[in-house]
């Protein structure tokens, strides 16, 4: 079935970072992917054109009788009978589109540097036009999005119900990864098999959400952190999202998304557009670790090369919730200042009528009863310790019991005549409404006009359900999304200097369309360093660990009631970016003290922490964790020894140092204040009493005798270039 005679456009091969990018546009229709996967060579024109006919579909029994490359669209027409790219309809028309190739643009950077394909197609029939861009980064990481538009001139508006990207995966990706989660519990992993169907993940929260799966995975069996070939998918969205990874009974397998649209919520006019989200994808042929490190590179390249280090933040949430005051939170700073903290964040409580959390949000005024002289004489103490000051916001949501909800009830988003269910005292403020939109954006900015404002912790503590707007109630997420990102735009062109941390009942709003416009994400609202272990260990599946924030508790966890030494704790807090949450008041001298040790060594390791490339062991015993970070040139590396749970074995087993050069010796030591689980022994190990020089070969594969630790203990590992 040729949809267009056309000359054969040669195939396009973008490389970067040991990957390989092979597309094809034949017969006039939108490109295909003919190949994603492991670096291809060098391979010419001529080899390319031999690889297009070697993998060539034929038709099979009892099905078309020609066979159509599926393109990007993924349209029906063309025989896919999985998932189609675009579905929408005109009034029961233009369902069915099938594009024809009216432009394609290749630029390939060359040197492995990778490139960026433009492909425009378009149905005259259902009136619409589509543009693709697909790019293969520096990095190794795949990107797409896709922008359709109603022709002008069409008759009535085209409602579109979905545009998903997806790229094609080889039959030997047989299993599937994704996370699931709850609060407090983000991501946890999950694992099946990849059999004939689709494996769906509809996020409708409104927000990324707690069991929102970070990147769905596909490899071959038995992958893990180091081994295996994975190739992984990952939306860039705020708002409702889709993911999935679907295999037909043909064979044919795919991994994509893109936004998950409700009933009517976009409907084009002749000559409007929508365009989907970034949906990245990464191949690795090293396991979930390779898949990391694209993700990481990719975020620390946006970054640029003269930033800060990441500052010791002191957060006032656990150590005296609401409960504000001007002295006592001058003596808590004093005291996070001894320890070292550079960053003071005044949370929950500071504006007009907040004594509690069923009253005040929205009413984004500095209230006069606590704060009779304003913000100014706090901000004042903190910066005469050396700290600069943050403070904590949630603009997008409002109390009905507030001034701004008694003032504009109809600021809030709802449908069907009624409000949505209540969670945790709050409904969301419709930022799609311009004036609601113009009175948030005008006290943010008046408060970082008026105050010295370093830092914004942006919550967001509740999900969009049954997210009406206006008048009429129709479909509003993606319009908020949309209005959420411009306010963080604008205050970023307004403010340029000021940070700004994605906090969403902790980790809810985790993913690199927010990432754009944050600097920080926090990872969870609980601090309990075990499930802390868990959350970080497959929050850094896509963040490095600069951009995850993690706090030092109290001894006793305010979300699980647990209670846990303190280099537990801060040794779970240092391989993030590391803050204090403590009452620092009820320590005794000698915690301070301790607390103090550790602070001074996150600044001394931050370098390497925040710079090299993660490493996680693929374990033998599920109640031991081994991580740690490796320096890009392989001469230091900080590992920590992570006992979850009781051993299923009667004693310790070798634990392996992944990530290091095979071919240097490495001296092997226990790093202070991290040393005391294995000091406290009777028999510790030899080699933590006496370090010994080992390659990293003899460290990746037969490692050093592992510890006898208590639960819920770590012990520190440097591993330096000898």
């Amino acid at each position: 079935m040729a949809l267009l005679e056309t000359e054969p456009t040669p195939p396009t091969h973008l490389r970067a970072a040991g990957v390989s990018l092979v597309l094809t546009a034949d017969d006039g229709a939108l490109p295909s992917v003919l190949y994603w996967g492991g670096d291809l060579g060098d391979v010419d024109a001529a080899g390319l054109r031999e690889l297009c006919r070697a993998t060539a579909p034929s038709p099979l029994p009892n099905e078309y009788d020609e066979t159509v490359p599926v393109s990007l669209a993924r349209e029906h027409a063309t025989g896919w009978n999985g998932r189609p790219g675009l579905s929408g309809h005109r009034d029961g028309t233009g369902w069915s589109p099938l594009f024809l190739l009216t432009g394609l643009d290749v630029t390939d950077r060359g040197a492995g540097q990778g490139g960026l394909a433009v492909a425009t197609g378009t149905d005259p029939t259902a009136g619409l036009t589509l543009r693709v861009e697909l790019e293969l980064t520096a990095e190794g990481l795949v990107r797409q999005r896709a922008e359709v538009t109603a022709a002008p001139g069409t008759d009535g508006p085209f409602t579109l119900d979905s545009l998903v990207l997806t790229l094609p995966v080889p039959p030997v990706a047989t299993e599937l990864f994704d996370l699931a989660g709850r609060w407090a519990r983000e991501r946890a992993p999950q694992r099946l098999p990849f059999v004939v169907g689709t494996h769906a993940r509809e996020n409708r929260r409104g927000r990324t959400g707690p069991d929102a799966p970070l990147i769905l995975a596909a490899g071959t069996p038995g992958f893990g952190f180091r081994c295996g070939e994975v190739w992984a998918v990952h939306v860039a969205w705020s708002g409702n999202h889709q993911t999935y990874a679907e295999r037909t009974a043909g064979g044919a397998a795919v991994l994509g998304g893109g936004e998950l649209l409700l009933p009517g919520e976009v409907r084009l006019a002749p000559g409007e557009s929508y365009t989907t989200p970034w949906v990245y994808a990464a191949y690795s042929a090293t396991g979930l670790d390779a898949v990391a490190g694209r993700f990481h590179s990719h975020l620390r390249a946006r970054r640029s090369a003269g930033r800060p280090p990441r500052p010791v933040v002191l957060n006032t949430w656990e150590a005296v919730y609401f409960d504000q005051d001007l002295g006592r939170l001058t003596e808590l700073a004093r005291l996070g200042a001894e320890a070292g903290a550079e960053r003071f964040v005044l949370d929950d409580g500071w504006f007009r009528g907040r004594r509690g959390d069923a009253a005040g949000l929205g009413d984004w005024y500095v209230d006069e009863e606590v704060w009779p002289e304003g913000l100014g004489p706090l901000i004042s103490a903190v910066h005469g310790l050396g700290m600069d000051f943050g403070l904590w916001v949630e603009p997008e949501m409002v109390n009905p019991d507030s001034d701004l909800a008694r003032a504009h009830p109809d600021w809030l988003l709802a449908t069907g005549g009624r409000l949505p269910l209540p969670s945790r005292h709050q409904q969301v403020l419709d930022l799609a409404v311009p004036e609601a939109y113009a009175y948030v954006l005008e006290r943010l900015d008046s408060l970082l006009a008026t105050y010295p404002i370093a830092y914004l912790k942006w919550d967001h503590n509740r999900d969009l359900q049954d997210a009406g707007h206006g008048p009429a109630g129709t479909p509003g997420v993606h319009a908020q999304t949309c209005a959420v990102y411009r306010l963080l735009d604008a205050l970023r062109a307004r403010h340029p200097g000021v940070e700004i941390e994605s906090c969403s009942s902790g980790g809810l709003r985790v993913d690199l369309g927010v990432l754009e416009r944050t600097d920080r994400i926090w990872a969870s609202d609980c601090i309990d360093p075990l499930e802390r272990q868990r959350i970080q260990r497959w929050t850094a599946q896509l963040l490095p660990p600069e951009l995850i924030g993690s706090h030092v508790g109290a001894p006793r966890a305010h979300t699980t009631h647990r209670t846990h030494d303190l280099s537990f704790r801060a040794g779970t807090a240092l391989f993030a970016s590391f803050g204090i949450e403590w009452d620092l008041t009820s320590a005794t001298p000698a915690e301070r003290a301790e607390l103090a040790r550790w602070v001074a060594l996150y600044k001394e390791v931050r370098g390497l922490l925040h710079r090299g490339e993660t490493v996680r062991a693929d374990s033998f015993d599920p109640a031991l964790a081994v991580h740690g970070v490796v320096a890009d040139d392989r001469t230091d590396a900080l590992f920590a020894l992570v006992q979850l749970d009781t051993p299923v074995t009667s004693g310790p087993g070798t634990v392996r140092f992944p990530g290091l050069d095979p071919d240097r010796d490495y001296r092997v030591a226990v790093q202070p204040p991290g040393d005391t689980p294995a000091l406290r022994q009777a028999e510790p190990p030899a080699w933590t009493v006496r370090p010994v020089v080992l390659s990293g070969r003899v460290l990746a594969r037969a490692g050093v005798r592992a510890p006898a630790l208590h639960p819920e203990q770590l012990l520190l590992v440097r591993v330096r270039a000898a």
